[in-house]
């Protein structure tokens, strides 16, 4: 076995599987990188991971132009690939590759009251922000929904978010509670439990016995998480069945679609060159695969603390955007060695910004070569595209013949 494989099969029995996605707006930048997508390559090692390139999300502000969104898709896919998201351990794909999403969107939106997809925070907020784009389509309405089949269709339990997303995870809760509710009513669902129980196994089936027992006569909260890992850990059964074990352990009906528990991500403000956020419609980005001697030209001339017109004046590294720069590479002794240099003119602009340059420097070196082998065989992203809506269909088949069957859309 290998040692991807090894790593997969521990991260999987970590008990939890991530769903994150990304929207293709071109290559990425260090806001990108220090914003999502670093931790990404963190939970790779610890869950079941799922990162999607959500192209379909584009179209629902950038519908009337999709010429260059191929290329989009390319570039963001080997930046992922640069960034060190490692195929061998986590499931990549491509969002409109896996159908799956947009028929469970469908299938949400025939229960989703209107009045949730409305005040959504950031319906009226972007609406607001691009007003020079025609907004008023059922897709840009809609999104958040699809945000939500997004994760329900992988049944993820942990979405890996900053706190202005939560409000979507939100919506995703609501929306995978409200199909729960219409269509959790399993018929022989104590029947089907039971045998479930029994393909525990041995010591397994007993504990569980004890602990639903326990939890039912009580309400010890130890006893039910203690069976929840106990259900959640064992591959011996089917998704189906882990479901049904956890809603009979709640004294529920079947659960067939979990709630997801927002995994709030830690961001660091990543300043652009021109001290507001690094953002392309800004135009102030350094991008992951950028050429060093461009990082080190635009770094040079990175705005610094206004207040430092001259080499002898003192300057305050509060508001210096180079110093937030400083606390993401920079170890304590770097940073208190600028901090103190400024407010004491001790060291000028430039000193204090090449401890940075050379370490994004460094960093960006390292993500070109990483991505040149993927720049030169396109057939390794192909397989690795492939290779993942694979993944990614099978686990999303086994979630819409579960949904499919509540909602008795099979003829058996």
């Amino acid at each position: 076995m290998s040692i991807d494989s090894n790593l997969a099969m521990s991260a999987t029995a970590s008990g939890g599987r991530v769903l994150s996605g990304m929207r293709p707006t071109g290559r990425l930048h260090l806001g990108n990188y220090h914003g999502a997508l670093r931790n990404w390559v963190q939970l790779q090692y610890r869950y079941e991971c799922f990162f999607f390139i959500a192209d379909w999300h584009m179209l629902t502000t950038g519908y009337e132009d999709t010429a260059r969104l191929p290329e989009f898709v390319r570039e963001v896919l080997i930046d992922w690939l640069a960034a060190g998201l490692n195929p061998g351990v986590a499931t990549l794909f491509i969002q409109s590759h896996v159908p799956e999403h947009a028929e469970l969107h469908l299938l949400l939106s025939m229960i989703t009251p209107l009045g949730w997809l409305e005040r959504v925070p950031s319906y009226k907020d972007q609406q607001e922000q691009l007003k020079e784009k025609d907004l008023a389509t059922y897709g840009f309405l809609g999104y958040p929904l699809l945000q939500s089949a997004d994760i329900l269709v992988y049944r993820a339990a942990h979405v890996p978010v900053g706190e202005d997303q939560v409000a979507h995870v939100e919506l995703t809760r609501e929306a995978a509670r409200r199909f729960n509710h219409v269509f959790g009513r399993e018929p022989d669902f104590e029947e089907k439990a039971e045998r479930a129980v029994k393909s525990l196994g041995g010591r397994n089936t007993t504990l569980y016995r004890q602990l639903r027992r326990r939890f039912q006569e009580t309400g010890e909260r130890e006893a039910r998480e203690r069976a929840r890992a106990l259900v959640q850990s064992n591959n011996r059964i089917t998704v189906a069945d882990r479901e049904r074990l956890l809603g009979y352990l709640e004294g529920t009906g079947v659960t067939i679609l979990p709630e997801p528990q927002v995994l709030l991500t830690e961001t660091p403000k990543v300043p652009g060159l021109d001290g507001r956020k690094m953002s392309k419609s800004y135009g102030n980005t350094i991008e992951l695969r950028e050429e060093p001697e461009s990082v080190t030209r635009k770094l040079r001339a990175m705005q610094t603390d206004p207040a430092r017109v001259r080499r002898t004046d003192p300057g305050d590294p509060d508001k210096c955007p180079v110093f937030e720069l400083h606390k993401i590479y920079s170890d304590e002794t770097t940073r208190k060695w600028a901090a103190e240099g400024c407010r004491s003119a001790g060291i000028g602009c430039l000193d204090c910004k090449q401890p940075v340059i050379d370490k994004i420097v460094a960093e960006v070196t390292e993500m070109r070569r990483r991505a040149q082998e993927y720049v030169e065989n396109p057939e390794l992203l192909r397989d690795i595209v492939a290779e993942g809506a694979e993944k990614a269909r099978e686990a999303a088949r086994e979630t819409l013949e579960e949904v499919r069957r509540a909602m008795h859309l099979r003829a058996d």
